[in-house]
């Protein structure tokens, strides 16, 4: 009951308000994503699933360094042209960096092509793991592009756009094509359908953002250099690679040390997970220009009102649906095939890690909002370190439990780490009180 009393008093806050809609539209999505799951394991082999997660996994981590941090830097800017009272400046910085991230991708792409075929697929014991990569390498710009498109529609305030394409339209190519896959018996192209996708994603997204900075006048006037814009991003992107690599080591350790079949296992419990991360995540994507605008305008007071409530709403939340969860377990992972349910083990320790860590709250959107980019990219540097260490051993040991034993001890670290250095440096408590 006092969770429930706690969640209708500081629902009044307009941004509260904005937090719920997010977070019902979140929540469609990723029961979205559950749904296709399921019909993913129980139509389709563990063989295929578990490169699908690979390649995932890989766009996860080396489409972060194309992206140079744009797709959270966009915001921070946002703040900047908001509390300048020069909003209209946007376009020009979008354009920038869609330009830097063509030519990121295609530095990638040719770096990728000078590797030798025969030392990729060596390394993965796997003799389709080059051409799977290959193709992947293609579609990292328009990968990149989605991303971008989708974090600018949220700086010009088309949240529910947003929303949408974060959590329901860059799924439906893939659901679609995999459906008709399945019914064509031509299965094997199902990593083809995903990369695909993103071409798809890109094109339309980028009609909807031309149209939306069209319906606006700019002046000659230049703000922000490709310098300035690269100087303030590139430790957002150093962060942001940080992060894809927490959750990517896992799976290519797993994809080396053990086989494609472990891969699918283990990333079912990964993405239901994201039940959970996906309360934490849009509270603090909500939260985030408002921290820079405040941090920047010396707004204190509204400042640790903002951080306050958001910490507490991730809480009253999350709490509850980790519980559920728990219990459920077993219920849970039957859904996509009775031999998932071996990685339940790894999985309660996944989730209650991930809700450990929400008590944290938005440690690390405070840092990147407020200029401590730097900060966060060296607290997150270390905690990569420690992921690669503990997966590196304890993956061929203990397999799927090792690697999520090896999320959760780096997670916790650059979370507890952010929350230390921010109280010590600003006096704010950024964890739940």
């Amino acid at each position: 009951m006092k969770a429930f009393k706690i969640i209708a008093r500081i629902s009044k806050s307009s941004f509260i308000k904005q937090s719920l809609g997010t977070l019902a539209l979140r929540i469609f999505g990723v029961l979205l994503l559950f749904g296709f799951t399921v019909f993913l394991t129980k139509s389709y082999s563990p063989k295929l699933v578990g490169q699908y997660d690979f390649v995932r996994s890989y766009l996860l981590a080396i489409g972060s360094i194309c992206l140079l941090g744009f797709d959270q830097s966009i915001l921070y800017f946002k703040g900047r042209l908001a509390s300048l009272n020069k909003l209209e400046q946007l376009k020009k910085v979008y354009y920038k960096m869609a330009g830097m991230l063509f030519l990121a991708s295609l530095l990638i792409l040719i770096l990728f092509l000078l590797i030798d075929k025969k030392t990729i697929n060596t390394y993965f014991l796997d003799d389709e793991v080059y051409s799977i990569l290959l193709k992947s390498s293609f579609i990292l710009f328009f990968h990149g592009l989605s991303l971008l498109n989708t974090e600018v529609f949220r700086a010009l305030d088309k949240l529910y756009v947003a929303e949408l394409f974060r959590n329901i339209i860059k799924y439906i190519p893939l659901i679609i094509g995999s459906i008709v896959l399945f019914y064509w018996h031509l299965e094997v192209y199902l990593i083809d359908v995903f990369l695909v996708g993103f071409v798809f994603l890109a094109l339309v997204s980028s009609i909807l953002v031309f149209i939306y900075f069209n319906r606006t006048e700019i002046s000659s006037e230049e703000i922000f250099t490709s310098k300035e814009i690269f100087t303030k991003s590139y430790p957002i992107a150093i962060s942001g690679m940080a992060m894809f690599l927490l959750m990517s080591f896992d799976i290519m350790f797993l994809k080396k040390y053990q086989n494609d079949e472990t891969v699918a296992f283990y990333s079912v419990g990964v993405k239901i997970m994201t039940i959970v991360s996906v309360i934490i995540l849009t509270i603090n994507i909500t939260v985030s220009a408002k921290i820079a605008e405040y941090f920047s305008a010396k707004n204190i007071t509204e400042l640790k009102k903002t951080l306050k409530n958001s910490s507490r709403l991730i809480f009253c939340i999350g709490f509850p649906v980790i519980v559920l969860i728990c219990v459920f377990s077993e219920h849970v992972l039957s859904f996509f095939g009775h031999q998932y349910i071996i990685a339940q083990k790894s999985f309660l320790i996944l989730i209650i890690g991930q809700g450990i860590c929400s008590l944290f709250g938005s440690a690390p959107v405070y840092l990147n909002m407020t200029g401590r980019q730097h900060i966060f990219q060296i607290i997150l540097l270390g905690a990569v370190i420690i992921n690669f260490i503990l997966n590196r051993f304890l993956i061929p040991v203990y397999g799927m439990t090792g690697g999520a034993i090896a999320f959760f001890c780096s997670s916790f670290f650059w979370n507890f780490v952010s929350a230390v250095i921010i109280f010590r440096r600003d006096k704010i408590k950024i964890f739940i009180h």
